[in-house]
C-alpha cells in the first residue's frame, strides 16, 4: 500500500523527512500553483510567460489572457475571469501606450491596477505590480521612498503609474492587500516586437537618423535587464513574508552614461554617425516643437504623421536619473548573472534586432552582412515558378510522423 501511495503522488509530491519512531516516510504534497499574467504580449510580460513555461512547468502554470478574454478596463471582466480561474497569484505588466490620452492611461494603468488589486484582496492572493522609474524625479541614487509630487503637469503615463503605486500602498495598509511593486528603469532585452524605449534609441542609431549627440557628457541612467526580471518575480512569489508590502528598484547595479552607450552602439555597428558633437537641449526642444507643428500641418492634407512617443522624455536625455539598488542587494534574492550589463548584452541585441528589422524592411543597410546568402530567398525573389514546382515535387508529403504508429497509412 505504501508503494502505491508513493507511486500515485510521484508527480506532485516530495519525501521530505522520516518519522523517527515508526521509520515510515512522511509525504508532503506540493500543489502546482496557477498564476494569471496580465500584459503577456509585451517585452516584460512575454519574458515572464516564457520563463514560467520553460523553467517551472511542474511547479507553476501561467495563464496570459489576451485583452479580448480579459480587459482590465472592465471590472466585470476581472471578476468573471479570476472567479473562474481561481489563481494563486496575479502579475500585472500591462500598460497603455506611452502617448495615450488621459482616459486610456487612467483606465488601463490606474483603474486596471486598482481593480486587479481589489480582486486579489478578495481572493487573498499575492499581487505583483510592475511600475516605472517615470514615477521618480531626476537625480542620482534615488531610493524606493523617493517619488514625484502628484500634480496635473505630469504626463499621463507618469501620473497614472504614480497613482497606482500610492493606491496599492493604501490598500496594503488598510485593505489587507498582499502586494509587491517592482520599479523598472530603461528596459533592454530581446523579443520586443515594438520599437520603444531603449530599442527606439538603438533603432535611431542603426537607421543613421541621429546625426549628432542628443545628450551631454556625464548624463547617466539606470537600466533593467529584462531577462532577469522573471527570476526576481519567482523569488518574490516564493518569499512573501519578506517582500509583502514592499517596493523594489530592479535595475543593474551600475548606471550607464548615455553618451558612452551611444558611441559604443555606433562602434558595434561600424557607423560614422552620430558625430561626437553635443547639441544643447534648447536647440533640440525647438526642433521637437517644429516637428509637432509640421505633423499637424501634414494631417490637414490627410498625411498621418505620428512622432515617437519617447519624445515626451526628451528632457531626460539631458538629466541624470539613477536608482539606488541597496534594498535589492540587501534582500535574499541572488542575481543569476551579476556580471551581465547592457554592454555585455549588446552583441546579441545587435544581431537579434538588426535581423528582425531587416526582415521587416525597416533597415536595409546591414542585410547582406547579417543575413548572408539564402538560396531559397533568391529563388523566391527571382524564380518563384521553379521554386513552386520544386516544392510540389519534394516537400508536400504529409507529416505522418506526428501520428501514432497504428494510425499511419500503409503504402
Amino acid at each position: 500500500m505504501l508503494y502505491l501511495e508513493i507511486h500515485r503522488y510521484a508527480m506532485t509530491t516530495e519525501i521530505k523527512k522520516t518519522d523517527t519512531v515508526q521509520r515510515r516516510p512522511i509525504i508532503e504534497v506540493q500543489e502546482k500553483r496557477l498564476g494569471v499574467l496580465i500584459g503577456g504580449s509585451g517585452l516584460i510580460g512575454g519574458t515572464l510567460a516564457h520563463y514560467f513555461k520553460t523553467k517551472t512547468p511542474d511547479d507553476i502554470e501561467i495563464r496570459a489572457p489576451s485583452s479580448k478574454k480579459l480587459s482590465i478596463r472592465n471590472s466585470e471582466d476581472i471578476r468573471t475571469y479570476l472567479r473562474r480561474v481561481k489563481p494563486d497569484f496575479v502579475i500585472n505588466t500591462a500598460i497603455a501606450a506611452l502617448d495615450s490620452d488621459a482616459q486610456l492611461a487612467f483606465e488601463v494603468n490606474y483603474l486596471g491596477t486598482v481593480n486587479l488589486a481589489r480582486a486579489c484582496t478578495a481572493l487573498n492572493i499575492p499581487y505583483i505590480h510592475m511600475s516605472s522609474a517615470a514615477t521618480l524625479p531626476n537625480g542620482e541614487n534615488l531610493t524606493e521612498d523617493d517619488h514625484l509630487p502628484l500634480s496635473p503637469t505630469l504626463n499621463n503615463y507618469a501620473k497614472s503609474k504614480l497613482m497606482s503605486e500610492r493606491t496599492l500602498k493604501f490598500m496594503g495598509q488598510h485593505r489587507g492587500l498582499d502586494y509587491t511593486v517592482i520599479r523598472l528603469a530603461i528596459v533592454y532585452g530581446e523579443h520586443d516586437h515594438k520599437i520603444q524605449g531603449f530599442h527606439r534609441l538603438f533603432f535611431t542609431i542603426a537607421d543613421e537618423a541621429m546625426p549628432f549627440m542628443i545628450t551631454k557628457r556625464g548624463i547617466k541612467h539606470s537600466y533593467t535587464n529584462c531577462n532577469k526580471v522573471p527570476y526576481f518575480v519567482h523569488h518574490v512569489l516564493d518569499n512573501r513574508d519578506e517582500f509583502r508590502g514592499e517596493t523594489y528598484h530592479f535595475v543593474d547595479r551600475e548606471p550607464v552614461e548615455l553618451a558612452e552607450l551611444i558611441l559604443t552602439i555606433r562602434s558595434y555597428l561600424e557607423l560614422k554617425r552620430p558625430r561626437e558633437i553635443y547639441i544643447p537641449y534648447p536647440v533640440i526642444r525647438s526642433g521637437k516643437y517644429f516637428l509637432e507643428r509640421l505633423a499637424k500641418v501634414l494631417n490637414w492634407f490627410g498625411i498621418i504623421v505620428r512622432l515617437p512617443p519617447e519624445l515626451m522624455f526628451l528632457e531626460n536625455f539631458y538629466k541624470s536619473q539613477t536608482l539606488c539598488t541597496d534594498k535589492l542587494r540587501a534582500s535574499s534574492w541572488v542575481d543569476p548573472d551579476p556580471d551581465e550589463t547592457i554592454y555585455t548584452a549588446l552583441p546579441r541585441l545587435v544581431i537579434y534586432y538588426l535581423t528582425r528589422w531587416g526582415h521587416l524592411n525597416l533597415i536595409t543597410t546591414f542585410n547582406e552582412e547579417f543575413f548572408g546568402d539564402n538560396e531559397l530567398e533568391e529563388d523566391f525573389r527571382n524564380s518563384p515558378r521553379e521554386l513552386l514546382n520544386s516544392i510540389h515535387e519534394d516537400s508536400t508529403a504529409p507529416f505522418y510522423d506526428i501520428l501514432d504508429q497504428d494510425t499511419r497509412p500503409r503504402n
